[in-house]
């Protein structure tokens, strides 16, 4: 399919909107499950672009991006979150702008080995990926309503 070859970041302003929309319903994956959210976005845009990705890819896409995130990202927001009540709301926010840049590199990140992967798969990406957790998407009620929105 000859979009993949048109990504760009601006998929990810669709990925914002989704996660707005459910917010919570990611974050609670995240802290619970260990799904990268960003990963989690982009199953979902992929699935409205009917484009499939088999489980190895979605395999190497996590350890990929979660290896960077463990040396990058996730001590970030640990520092964070840990400075939380010993700073400014001015000097909080500083950081969170930071954290957001680091998810920013994130999501390039993803969008370079994304164009690298092939469409082989019939099913769909999101029920596809959250199984790598043990998750079944439809305990996720908030998620759905989501994904359902690409």
């Amino acid at each position: 399919m000859t979009y993949l070859n048109q990504f760009d970041l601006s998929l990810w302003q669709e990925c914002d909107t989704l996660y707005a929309n459910g917010q919570r319903g990611y974050l609670q994956l995240q802290d619970d499950y260990g799904v990268n959210v960003n990963l989690l976005l982009l199953a979902t845009w992929l699935d409205g672009q009917a484009y499939r990705l088999s489980t190895q890819a979605w395999e190497q896409l996590f350890t990929q991006i979660d290896s960077w995130e463990e040396k990058v990202l996730k001590p970030y927001r640990k520092l964070r979150k840990l400075s939380k009540c010993n700073l400014a709301d001015s000097e909080y926010q500083q950081m969170l702008d930071v954290e957001l840049m680091l998810e920013r590199k994130a999501q390039a990140l993803i969008l370079h080995k994304v164009r690298q992967l092939p469409d082989e798969s019939r099913e769909q990406n999101l029920p596809r990926y959250l199984s790598l957790f043990g998750v079944d998407l439809s305990q996720l009620s908030e998620l759905q309503i989501a994904a359902t929105e690409v």
